[in-house]
């Protein structure tokens, strides 16, 4: 059966379950407890032979054969049970309640799930199933899962320039589900042929990720156990990144944290003043003070790559970020400067608008290396891709693809980064002519939007309308910031 039926299948059961009033969200963590149980249980059986996880009286059979109230009971316990224990057990189990009520319904979703021999498909199950509900779940909803959901063609386009290695270590300080992570491992095991350290490190080494929402660092802890990627202690930290200085450096930072630029919790850098009304903690290595929380982000990615002073080297970084970041002023100028000082920021990708489910947002993936101190500037180069200009996407009609990051991936060029060529839509612009910018503003432009030439060529209503609501809340975002600044004062 094709995944995109099994969604369909499981998704048309959440109908029923939505008389109930189970909403889609519940209707998904229900789902993620009952499938990894039958999962986990295919995993323990020839051919996998993996070692049992899960403890007896525990296990899918105990629900299988069981009906009625005991199954209920059977089903509030199993997820107890599980919830107490540690490592990654403990994190997808976390806090689980049985949200449905009914003994009958909860049968029925036990039978349906155990019709299917779900590991062994020919689809790729680790992880998809879960991702098209989500999917649907953001679709239906235009909200909750989508606030998480980072489309899989950019995921993977941002992999294929990024290469990620045997032995190097990868984090996602926002990780949602773990799409960068499966991508990223993917490309390894299909680049690299392994050796037993190698398939080790990569089991149990190479990933780490904080993510602050419950239900998204379940799935994906649930996604990295299914993919063969698990260790004793979990991977995935449930909790806030930004928190704290980290305590240890990676080679590879792939994340595309929450869109929404306040945040209740304002970052000290030590000599920044920050209102009395907000939450505030220091990050001595942070550059700027500011409660925006993807410039907050920005700072904490460049603290946790690897540095090594001897070798002039250091970690890659691939960050997805709005367009806010790009332009702001005061922290975001600040920010700016010393990210394209004290790092070699190569290359930024704009991207079109239309391929998230939070609406209006127009986004770019910003690449860059960190470097050890230095007299001189490390960014040389910044090189643009301009994805945005005459393209136009949604998520229903005319969804991204990986074709359409084809022509970016090769203008890139992740083999040799010193042969890039200058192309329509790919341009290069040198340090010292961005600093020369208002407030280093790096939103740059420099194809005729054709749209504008006449009202033939004019966007469906449905984007004006986009674009306008996505101003007016640019707008009112600036007033606030600028009335929040006077007070302060």
């Amino acid at each position: 059966m094709a995944n995109g039926t099994l969604v369909q299948k499981l998704w048309n059961y959440c109908n029923v379950l939505r008389d109930d009033g189970i909403s889609y969200g519940d209707y998904v963590e229900q789902l993620t407890y009952l499938l990894f149980l039958k999962m986990a249980d295919e995993l323990c059986r020839p051919p996998f032979n993996r070692p049992v996880i899960i403890p007896e009286g525990c296990d899918w059979n105990s629900l299988r054969k069981k009906d009625g109230d005991a199954l209920e009971v059977q089903y509030r316990k199993t997820l107890d049970t599980l919830g107490k224990k540690s490592g990654m057990l403990g994190v997808i189990f976390r806090k689980s309640q049985n949200k449905i009520q009914d003994p009958a319904k909860l049968r029925r979703l036990v039978e349906l799930i155990n019709e299917e021999t779900w590991v062994g498909l020919d689809v790729d199950v680790k992880g998809e199933i879960y991702e098209g509900l989500l999917q649907k779940n953001a679709e239906d909803i235009k909200s909750g899962a989508g606030q998480y959901f980072t489309p899989r063609p950019l995921i993977k386009a941002i992999v294929e320039v990024m290469r990620p290695e045997p032995e190097q270590t990868i984090v996602d300080p926002a990780c949602g589900t773990g799409g960068f992570f499966l991508s990223a491992h993917d490309h390894i095991v299909k680049r690299y042929p392994l050796d037993r350290d190698q398939k080790e490190f990569l089991r149990s080494r190479t990933f780490k990720g904080w993510e602050i929402v419950d239900s998204a660092a379940r799935l994906c802890v649930m996604n990295l156990y299914l993919h063969g990627i698990e260790s004793k202690e979990s991977p995935i930290i449930v909790g806030d990144s930004l928190l704290s200085q980290p305590s240890e450096h990676f080679d590879i930072v792939l994340t595309n944290p929450p869109f929404g630029k306040k945040s209740s919790i304002t970052i000290m850098n030590g000599e920044g003043k920050a209102s009395k009304e907000s939450l505030t903690y220091e990050r001595p290595d942070f550059w700027a003070t500011t409660s925006n929380k993807q410039l907050n982000f920005l700072q904490h990615v460049r603290s946790m790559l690897k540095i090594d002073e001897r070798q002039n080297f250091g970690g890659r970084a691939a960050i997805v970020v709005p367009d806010n970041v790009l332009f702001e002023g005061g922290a975001g100028e600040t920010i700016r400067r010393a990210l394209l000082r004290d790092c070699d920021v190569h290359t930024l990708l704009r991207l079109p608008t239309g391929v998230f489910y939070a609406q209006g947002v127009k986004a770019n993936v910003l690449f860059f290396d960190r470097r050890p101190a230095s007299k001189e500037p490390w960014t040389k180069n910044l090189w643009i891709y301009d994805l945005r200009t005459n393209m136009h996407f949604t998520l229903k009609t005319n969804p991204l693809r990986y074709d359409d990051l084809k022509d970016f991936i090769a203008c890139y060029n992740p083999e040799n980064r010193n042969l890039r060529e200058e192309s329509e839509r790919f341009k290069c612009f040198a340090y010292d002519e961005l600093m020369k910018r208002d407030k280093v503003n790096l939103d740059i432009f420099w194809l005729r939007d054709e749209s504008l030439e006449d009202a033939e060529n004019l966007p469906d209503p449905d984007v004006i309308a986009q674009e306008i609501t996505e101003n007016l809340g640019v707008a009112l975002e600036q007033f606030s910031s600028i009335y929040e600044e006077l007070n302060d004062h």
